[in-house]
């Protein structure tokens, strides 16, 4: 397993102003500054390899992931990259400890876009290591067809994250540090966007329009 112990952050405030919708554009502005300040971003990762493949399902190092979308996905791979990226504790301490609501959640949104940085800058960093083009990210919980349940084997694949990057997986299948995701990284032609499978109406993060025809294809809608 390999860590990535300091992975820089930048927002651009203007993006940020207007995810949030806010109109006190300074307020937000120090509330980056503060966010940037706590957060301790970290990543750890580990180049692993397909064994097998079934119906519903792929086996990789040893571990079986249930999933028709993750199978689809890897057809054609054979390495891939489990990894968990997080703020860390300290961010995670800083918005609990807000007693005002709306500092609480643009605290807490400035977090998830954050987050999204430092998993963009492990992207870069994979590629360009292992000379890929370009890699998409699947994490559980993401879909229904892919849900928390299968956390365990992806942390048994990333033996010692707790200690590298002070991450653990509690008895709910949740993370600590909530600020942290899990997932797998792999190669493809395109970006996969599991929002693109998702039907959900309303959700702040959808990054892709929901496709129907994408759900028949890979094989979760009848």
């Amino acid at each position: 397993m390999e860590i990535l112990a300091h992975i820089p952050l930048e927002l651009n405030p203007t993006s940020v102003h207007s995810k949030l919708k806010s109109h006190d554009r300074g307020a937000v502005e120090g509330l980056i500054t503060r966010a940037l300040s706590l957060a301790q971003a970290r990543a750890v990762f580990v180049p692993a390899y397909v064994e097998a493949r079934e119906e519903d399902a792929v086996v990789i190092e040893g571990r079986r992931f249930k999933s028709r979308v993750l199978r689809k996905n890897l057809d054609d791979v054979g390495r891939v990259f489990p990894a968990v990226v997080t703020l860390g504790g300290r961010f995670d301490e800083a918005v609990e400890g807000t007693r005002d609501m709306l500092e609480k959640y643009y605290l807490d949104a400035i977090g998830n876009l954050a987050l999204a940085e430092a998993r963009a800058h492990l992207i870069a960093h994979l590629c360009q290591r292992f000379a890929i083009d370009k890699l998409s990210w699947m994490s559980p919980g993401s879909l229904a067809d892919w849900p928390l349940e299968e956390q365990p084997p992806l942390f048994e694949l990333l033996s010692g994250v707790e200690a590298a990057i002070d991450v653990r997986l509690t008895d709910s299948l949740l993370m600590l540090p909530r600020k942290s995701v899990s997932g797998i990284l792999f190669p493809a032609e395109s970006t996969f966007f599991s929002c693109r499978l998702c039907p959900r109406d309303r959700c702040d993060n959808r990054k892709a329009r929901y496709d129907e025809a994408a759900a028949r294809e890979y094989g979760i809608l009848t």
